[in-house]
């Protein structure tokens, strides 16, 4: 039997459908994250398997057990779940071990099992040094962590997550998400998790739901979705790539700047416009003519950024108007204007819809 499952769920604001016909069967332990641009429905879809509102139509189910209907919606807090927030919601005016202990207290649960409940997910969470500081003595990621230790301590069913590390600075949020895969990892707790940030939910996630305009894109694992994205939206939206048009043309398909032959190619056998994406680090580079079974294709560079890790860099293929964005090894390095050979695996070129 599936953890929780979310049938057919659409949510309506008068006219406007913030989410439409959203179907999601999370496993016991599974986490899924919830991806996409702001008002694509994410949020709102973590609001409803909260119970924070009802949906206009279909069902959630936790266990087997109705919890969301449009007629009717167990409340929060029946739902054995728990919730961070992007804020962190924690009280200002309880020390960390109180805020921690504050579910546990509300649970009736005797003060031996409460200390020694706050002081394991503590030392968890590396703040069992901290137990008796205030909110305001913490950094960003201590609170965070102090949220993450009062959700967890509970033993939930289920923990929702919404955007809960946007607040924090770029170092700090790549440290919490590893350390949030940690802890699921150590607890198994079923995890709904929402954000915008690709590199996020490619950390956490068991499987990533991509939304857009309040529907579900594509619905697969994180290397999945990247080296077999489904639609355009979704080749754009998870990591960098290239979108090749071409048109068939007897046993080839034309490009800007290149062609490939159909039977190196998947789905080259349709009419019209055919999209491919292409990764910029599928691309090889060279001063010299590769051989082997990869498409060559002379170009120019036009321009170039150095990342540290690597070059990223925009090579105009001969004729063509628009340059393909190559990524390669630090050590490689073309000056602007130089002519140069890309590699072109056609395995790695996906159509895409």
């Amino acid at each position: 039997m599936s953890k929780l499952v979310l049938s057919n769920i659409t949510k309506s604001f008068g006219a406007f459908e913030a989410v439409k016909d959203f179907s999601l069967e999370l496993q016991k332990g599974e986490f899924v994250s919830l991806l996409g641009p702001s008002g694509c429905g994410k949020t709102t879809t973590l609001r409803m398997i909260a119970g924070f509102m009802p949906p206009t139509s279909g069902t959630i189910e936790l266990d087997g057990q109705t919890i969301s209907t449009p007629s009717g919606v167990v409340p929060p807090e029946k739902r054995r779940m728990s919730m961070i927030f992007q804020s962190y919601a924690i009280w200002p005016n309880m020390t960390v071990g109180e805020n921690v202990g504050f579910g546990l207290q509300v649970r009736k649960l005797a003060g031996a099992e409460i200390d020694r409940r706050v002081d394991r997910i503590l030392d968890v969470v590396q703040m069992r040094g901290l137990r008796g500081r205030y909110p305001a003595e913490l950094s960003g990621g201590q609170q965070q962590r102090v949220a993450l230790a009062r959700a967890i301590v509970v033993e939930p069913e289920v923990l929702l997550l919404d955007e809960p590390l946007s607040n924090l600075d770029a170092n700090l949020r790549e440290e919490m998400r590893f350390e949030i895969r940690r802890l699921h990892d150590e607890f198994k707790i079923t995890t709904v998790y929402v954000t915008h940030d690709q590199s996020e939910a490619m950390v956490t996630s068991d499987r990533i739901v991509v939304m857009n305009k309040g529907r579900i894109e594509q619905v697969d694992a994180p290397h999945v979705l990247y080296g077999r994205p489904k639609s355009r939206f979704v080749a754009g939206f998870i990591g960098r790539t290239n979108f090749l048009a071409g048109r068939r043309q007897g046993s080839d398909v034309l490009f800007e700047g290149f062609s490939a032959a159909t039977s190196l190619l998947e789905g080259a056998n349709g009419t019209g416009e055919l999209l491919y994406s292409l990764r910029p680090q599928a691309i090889g580079l060279a001063a010299q003519k590769p051989n082997g079974g990869a498409l060559a294709v002379e170009a120019e560079i036009a321009g170039r950024s150095y990342l540290g890790e690597y070059w990223d860099y925009q090579a105009r293929p001969l004729g063509a108007a628009k340059p393909l964005r190559v990524s390669t090894g630090p050590n490689t390095v073309f000056e602007i204007g130089s002519r140069v050979w890309l590699e072109i695996d056609p395995a790695a070129m996906v159509r895409v819809e």
